[in-house]
């Protein structure tokens, strides 16, 4: 059998591609307002808007329990995979790789864990790298060098209309949100090292929009690529979003996907966010 592809929730694939790449999905767990549920499984993007949306709030995630993996590897090597590569988000944002990795030495040679340094689709297509080359027959070693060139070849790029989520969860630090908040401006946010960095500012949705198809183009150079688009609560976003990439990247675009994302990404970057995740198809 084949080498088995592991990820997580956050990594907002279409669900015909966990199906038809024969992914195992390992949901993260959300808290809102004192209700806990799993991604995607229990507790869903409507229910952090919802949640987010209220005047008092309380939301916070936290990483599958290492149980949870030893669980998923036990089952996919005694239904006769050879190997497994677990591909997750970035260990910046969460403990999700380090319960991965604790768990990943209990099979010695037979699982292999990777951190994506990203998130959404930035997450997604290393996984479905990973899971092509297991496809056509690659060993562990050869699945997981598939991941990791794709992770060097995938550049993401979201635009939040307030510091403040990213604030409250931790993921960037009070000075960087003062500084949105005070001078009323809409951040755009990037991943260079697999935490969240302010890339630049713009003064209204619009701007950030325009902005965000300037460096996603940017970043496509003059590769083929794929696209990922994600919103929370925000679909004609990503509605101008999918046009304007379209139309600048012509006939070098391929794949498109468009998904809402999920409740661990909407507890910290709340309601209208904007996500563009470019995906070039060979180094060039």
């Amino acid at each position: 059998m084949p080498v088995a592809v592991v990820t997580d929730s956050t990594a907002y694939l279409p669900p015909e591609l966990v199906r038809a790449h024969r992914l195992t999905v390992v949901p993260l767990a959300v808290v809102l307002n004192g209700a806990e549920g799993l991604e995607g499984v229990e507790t869903f993007p409507d229910d952090a808007t919802r949640a987010l949306s209220g005047r008092r709030v309380s939301v916070s995630t936290s990483r599958p329990a290492p149980e949870q993996f030893a669980e998923v590897y036990r089952a996919l090597l005694a239904g006769g995979a050879d190997a497994v590569v677990s591909v997750h988000l970035s260990a910046e944002l969460s403990g999700t790789v380090e319960a991965a990795r604790l768990v990943a030495a209990e099979f010695g040679d037979r699982v292999a864990v990777v951190d994506s340094r990203s998130t959404g689709m930035g997450l997604g297509f290393p996984v479905l790298a990973a899971a092509s080359a297991a496809a056509v027959g690659a060993d562990l070693d050869g699945v997981r060098q598939a991941a990791l060139d794709a992770i060097a070849r995938t550049t993401i790029f979201f635009y939040v209309d307030t510091l403040e989520f990213l604030r409250r969860g931790g993921r960037i630090n009070a000075a960087e949100a003062l500084l949105g908040t005070a001078l009323s401006v809409k951040p755009i946010m990037h991943m260079p090292d697999g935490a969240i960095v302010v890339r630049d500012k713009v003064r209204t949705a619009g701007r950030g929009v325009a902005r965000l198809v300037d460096l996603a183009v940017e970043a496509a150079g003059d590769a083929e690529v794929d696209l990922a688009v994600h919103h929370l609560a925000a679909p004609q976003r990503a509605e101008q979003l999918v046009t304007a990439l379209a139309e600048r990247l012509g006939d070098r675009l391929h794949e498109t996907y468009v998904t809402e994302a999920g409740a661990v990404v909407a507890a910290h970057a709340g309601p209208g966010l904007a996500c563009v995740v470019i995906h070039r198809r060979s180094a060039g």
